[in-house]
C-alpha cells in the first residue's frame, strides 16, 4: 500500500494467531484503511443489490443514473437512521 500520509510505522492489532499464539502486527496504513472505508463498502453494497443503471451509449446517462442512486442511497440511509423506533 502506498501512502503519502502515513509512515512506514507497523503497529500490534491487539489480537493473536489461533494458530501460532503470536500477535498479529500490520502497517499502519493497513490499519487506518480497515477503520475509515466501511461506510465506502456498505454503500457499494448498497448500490450492487439496488442499481437502477441500465445499458445505454449515453455516458451522461450513466452519470446521472448514478448520481441519483447515490441521493436514494443517502435519503434512505437517513432516514433509516432517523427512524429507530420500528
Amino acid at each position: 500500500m502506498i501512502s503519502t500520509i502515513h509512515n512506514t510505522t507497523i503497529v500490534n492489532e491487539g489480537r493473536k494467531d489461533r494458530i501460532t499464539n503470536m500477535e498479529i502486527k500490520k502497517p499502519y496504513a493497513v490499519g487506518q484503511y480497515n477503520k475509515f472505508i466501511k461506510g465506502t463498502d456498505r454503500a457499494d453494497q448498497y448500490f450492487s443489490f439496488n442499481s437502477i443503471l441500465r445499458k445505454t451509449a449515453k455516458w451522461l446517462k450513466k452519470v446521472v443514473l448514478y448520481l441519483l442512486n447515490c441521493a436514494l442511497f443517502n435519503a434512505f440511509f437517513v432516514y433509516r437512521t432517523l427512524n429507530t423506533k420500528q
